[in-house]
């Protein structure tokens, strides 16, 4: 008897000039269960043989928020426009902690994979932005801090709040266009692993964390909130305060344009070199 014919496969893979650029977005999607994947794994390392644990995601911005209550509010005294003040500070300090502990983990994320970078294709994209996705939860985690504190010291959002996840996306997207740059060039030179805590340093104090970005001169204030912090430390402030915050119009909107134009170079700029990350790592 003669044997029956192999079944035709039901996909054909087709290889040719050009089609990976073309393909790369598909890819992102068909590449998804290793985006979850890395996501995971991180979630799952992150605090691996800690005693606190998960922990450290609330004592860490606790700890903060006490030390600059204490400087800025007990001892410079400076306003707070009614709000109480660990809850102005820490309404200032958790977007600047999703953006701060995204951009070290984005621009350590390539040399953290560098073996699965060499061995296999996938999209490159995917590494840095499994990395913002862990600082999330770490993000989603420290709200509870300023649930409680609102509820200890009895002060109720307006309906502001609800504009929160937009004010939360845009953080996260001016974090990865940032550590989609400083990844790319940290593969290439190394020099910029010590840069990354600089800037995040230099960041802490520069930012509208535990005072408001109302003590800048006016003159200087829309050049100041050229950093993209101040207009969404800023809104985070108005959507959980309501209208005792009056946020300066110019200023976030001068932010919102400047971490797109970051999210839009970053982007292109790792679209660029990602074909070489695996050459120079």
């Amino acid at each position: 008897m003669t044997p029956a014919p192999p079944p035709t496969p039901k996909y054909e893979l087709i290889i040719e000039a050009g089609r990976g650029d073309r393909e790369y977005w598909r890819d992102l999607w068909r590449y998804r269960e290793l985006f979850y994947f890395l996501a995971w794994r991180d979630i799952l390392v992150r605090y691996k043989q800690t005693i606190i644990g998960i922990g450290w995601a609330v004592l860490r911005p606790l700890l903060t928020m006490i030390v600059f209550t204490f400087v800025f509010g007990s001892i410079a005294k400076l306003p707070s426009q009614g709000v109480p003040y660990p809850i102005w500070v820490f309404a200032g300090l958790l977007p600047w902690q999703l953006f701060s502990t995204s951009l070290t983990e984005c621009s350590n994320s390539l040399i953290a994979n560098a073996n699965l970078l060499s061995k296999v294709y996938f999209p490159r994209l995917i590494v840095p932005a499994s990395a913002v996705v862990v600082c999330f939860i770490d993000f989603l985690i420290a709200i509870a801090i300023l649930l409680a504190l609102m509820i200890f010291y009895n002060f109720a959002p307006s309906w502001n709040i609800l504009l929160l996840p937009p004010l939360i996306a845009l953080t996260c997207f001016a974090s990865l266009g940032a550590g989609l740059w400083l990844a790319a060039l940290n593969v290439k030179y190394r020099d910029f692993r010590y840069v990354v805590p600089f800037i995040v340093q230099l960041g802490l104090y520069i930012s509208p964390i535990g005072f408001s970005s109302n003590v800048v001169p006016e003159q200087w204030r829309l050049l100041y909130s050229i950093n993209p912090m101040v207009g969404v430390i800023d809104g985070f402030r108005w959507a959980i305060a309501g209208s005792v915050v009056t946020p300066y119009v110019p200023g976030f909107l001068m932010s919102i344009s400047f971490s797109g134009l970051l999210t839009y170079t970053g982007l292109l700029y790792f679209r660029r070199v990602e074909k070489t990350l695996a050459d120079h790592i």
